[in-house]
């Protein structure tokens, strides 16, 4: 068994999934983007996005500058740490860049895919350019950061620095994801509420009409949000499970690793491969298997674009973790490692489809969500009280589950139930090419629709997108709850590795490991502290998008009041205007939650000690997973609860009733909610828990 040859397997994948998405990018650039409108508007789309992007990439390069600065000045990390901190951001920005741009050309050709029938099935041309489009981020995000984690493993294995390398790359990843998905929620939330109510409540307009300025740039938001932030959130998911489970084997005990194996494991040159060896290389080399599973998932999802939208997509994310399962119980005896990890790893990937189903039934139109549409009846207050009764009680399913698949992992692996969470971590995100494929075809679906819309294409071209905008709904809501449940998981495994890499390094210095007792008071004020954090986050950006979207509000009825024409659709609105605000509100507004992020941990680290800092960790662990479940899945149930509402589904209240203004307001309230502080929590909790592992060396020995 060639370890070596395995742990670089992953890395080729890597490799394997870049050449592909660049196949599939050249292949939506040659595609016909339609009529001359069809242009205008693409392009305007296009522009707010790259333009945004541009802004972002700037503040953030100032970020990346100042932490390497300072990871370059502390004695512990140094520049070679900084340089890896810098790596794992950059990469993280080059999947969001790439992905975005192949979105913003994907989107015209879908819509001008679903107006031509001379090649075949209009609908299934559409599918597969909106997929096509979303698989150019799926294979990157996956792709990229493989390639990464496995340059730091092929360069410091073995030695005592590869902790803080793969440490820094996570922390790289982590805060860029959290900019990232914070300012593109700010910016897409602000754009969609504003648009939304100057142009259904104040000018009475139907949404995506030419005449509101505010359209355009709610299109730009679904591609910054939903393409470029979810997609860098993807990526440090599956970075951060990949670094946890790897930290927990440097920092686990020989002998105990020992329980990993059944019996000695000679490597390709005859000598006996350690416990320790394996433990570290096992999370990448899984990882590398899913990989290659996912792109074969998006070659079947390919093949059956003549199928209705709905079930390619689902059968798309189901299919690749049960392959991963088997082939791992096939692959694992190789490598002479016991099964129960690859039950821990069929818990985690089992688990993450099954949160996807239950957060598509708590936010699709099944029994949660019309009871949603039936509160409306009587008005906006009971349609809000009943979405967010909906969201709570979701929370509860949810972590249910989540804390099911932690306890079959932990009793699969026994004496290395911690090591286990953290394969089930992984095993969660073996499918992340494809689960971001998905999640991204979403956001295409959506603009291409909007462009029909604004195009004034045939009525049955907009049919055809608008299923497959429903479609990419439900596929949002299940990558958001996928998103959220992975987070979960995955710091939990934090969690742990924090702590080991503590009494690792309390151990070397003769100190006696920390105690984390409930009863220490250090650890009460911390689990007081850290549970206080997510509600910061969810506040700040909540406060931000409410405030855009009133400048946005006002700037659209400006034009409306001040262009003559305009209300008539005889002059052209400034749609560049709004971008404009969106852009200030979300660059400006992101930084406090950032800061939160990343000086929360050192802050109490350094004041309070490893123990308070756990305490800390642990409150926003459990406050935070709970709190952006609950406004993920309440503002997905609002929107769709409207929608439901629009298609016809409560008789006697059709669009434009009483009953339908109470959902928008629903759905006023649940936008943010569901993208933009809902996702920011989940990503807070993940950023506080690797910048404390990358500092833990540092404070151990304090307290």
């Amino acid at each position: 068994m060639n370890l070596d040859l395995w742990t670089k397997a992953p890395a080729a994948f890597g490799v394997i999934a870049l050449v592909i998405a660049a196949a599939f990018y050249f292949r939506i650039a040659a595609l016909p983007e339609g009529n001359d409108d069809m242009k205008r508007i693409a392009g305007y789309i296009r522009e707010g996005s790259m333009a945004f992007l541009s802004r972002e990439y700037k503040v953030l390069a100032v970020y990346s500058v100042v932490v390497f600065a300072a990871m370059a000045a502390t004695p512990s990390l140094g520049v070679i740490a900084g340089a890896w901190f810098l790596t794992g951001a950059f990469l993280s920005l080059l999947a969001g860049f790439i992905g975005m741009k192949a979105a913003t050309l994907a989107n015209v050709r879908t819509a001008n895919a679903a107006s031509d029938n001379s090649k075949g099935s209009a609908k299934a041309n559409a599918l597969l350019t909106a997929l096509d489009g979303g698989a150019v981020m799926g294979l990157c995000v996956a792709g990229l950061s493989l390639m990464g984690l496995v340059g730091v493993y092929a360069l410091y294995a073995g030695t005592e620095q590869l902790g803080t390398m793969l440490h820094a790359f996570a922390v790289g990843a982590s805060s860029i994801a959290l900019f990232a998905r914070i300012g593109g929620g700010i910016y897409t939330k602000a754009a969609d509420v504003g648009a939304d109510i100057a142009g259904k409540v104040v000018e009475n307009i139907p949404e995506d009409d030419p005449r509101n300025p505010g359209v355009i740039a709610d299109n730009v938001g679904d591609n910054v949000g939903d393409v470029a932030g979810m997609g860098a959130d993807i990526y440090e998911s599956l970075v951060a499970a990949i670094v946890a489970t790897m930290a927990i084997g440097l920092t686990t005990k020989e002998e105990t690793l020992a329980h990993l194996l059944t019996g000695p494991v000679n490597g390709a040159d005859g000598k006996v491969i350690s416990a320790k060896v394996l433990a570290v290389a096992l999370p990448l080399i899984l990882s590398g298997i899913g990989l290659a599973v996912s792109i074969g998932g998006i070659f079947m999802a390919r093949a059956l674009k003549n199928s209705a939208p709905a079930a390619v997509l689902r059968s798309a994310m189901v299919a690749p973790p049960v392959l991963v399962v088997a082939i791992t119980w096939f692959i694992l005896p190789q490598f002479g490692v016991q099964q129960g990890v690859t039950t821990a790893l069929a818990g985690g990937a089992i688990g993450g489809a099954i949160i996807g189903l239950l957060t598509e039934y708590y936010t699709g139109h099944y029994g949660p969500v019309k009871s949603v549409a039936e509160a409306a009846k009587t008005g906006a207050g009971t349609n809000v009280i009943q979405g967010m009764a909906v969201g709570m009680q979701s929370v509860f399913v949810c972590l249910l589950l989540i804390a099911g698949v932690a306890m079959l992992a932990n009793f699969a692996m026994g004496d290395l139930g911690m090591y286990g969470i953290g394969i089930a971590a992984v095993g969660m995100l073996s499918g992340t090419a494809i689960v971001m494929t998905v999640d991204a075809y979403g956001p295409v679906s959506d603009n291409a629709g909007g462009i029909a819309e604004m195009a004034g294409l045939d009525p049955a071209v907009r049919e055809i997108t608008d299923e497959l905008d429903a479609v990419g709904n439900t596929t949002a809501a299940i990558g958001k709850g996928f998103a959220i449940g992975s987070a979960t998981l995955t710091v939990v495994a934090l969690f742990s590795a924090f702590s080991l890499e503590v009494n690792h390094a309390r151990v070397l210095a003769g100190l006696k490991e920390m105690e984390l007792a409930i009863d220490r008071p250090e650890i009460l004020i911390g689990l007081l502290i850290g549970a206080v954090l997510p509600f910061i986050v969810a506040a700040a950006t909540m406060t931000a998008v409410g405030k855009a979207a009133g400048a946005i509000v006002m700037e659209i009825k400006r034009q409306f009041d001040t262009i003559p024409g305009l209300r008539e659709g005889k002059a052209e609105p400034q749609p560049k205007a709004i971008v404009d605000i969106a852009t200030a509100a979300a660059l400006s507004q992101m930084i406090l939650p950032g800061v939160v992020a990343v000086l929360g941990p050192v802050l109490i680290g350094y004041v309070l000690g490893p123990a308070a800092l756990a305490g800390a960790l642990a409150g926003a662990l459990a406050v935070g997973a709970s709190l952006s479940l609950f406004m993920a899945n309440a503002g997905g149930a609002w929107d769709n609860a409207k929608k439901f509402i629009e298609k016809g589904g409560v008789p006697g209240h059709p669009k434009k009733s009483e009953t339908h203004k109470a959902a928008v307001i629903g759905d006023t309230v649940g936008d943010p909610f569901k993208d933009t502080s809902g996702p920011g929590v989940a990503i807070l909790i993940k950023v506080m828990s690797v910048v404390s592992l990358l500092i833990a060396p540092i404070i151990a020995l304090k307290g």
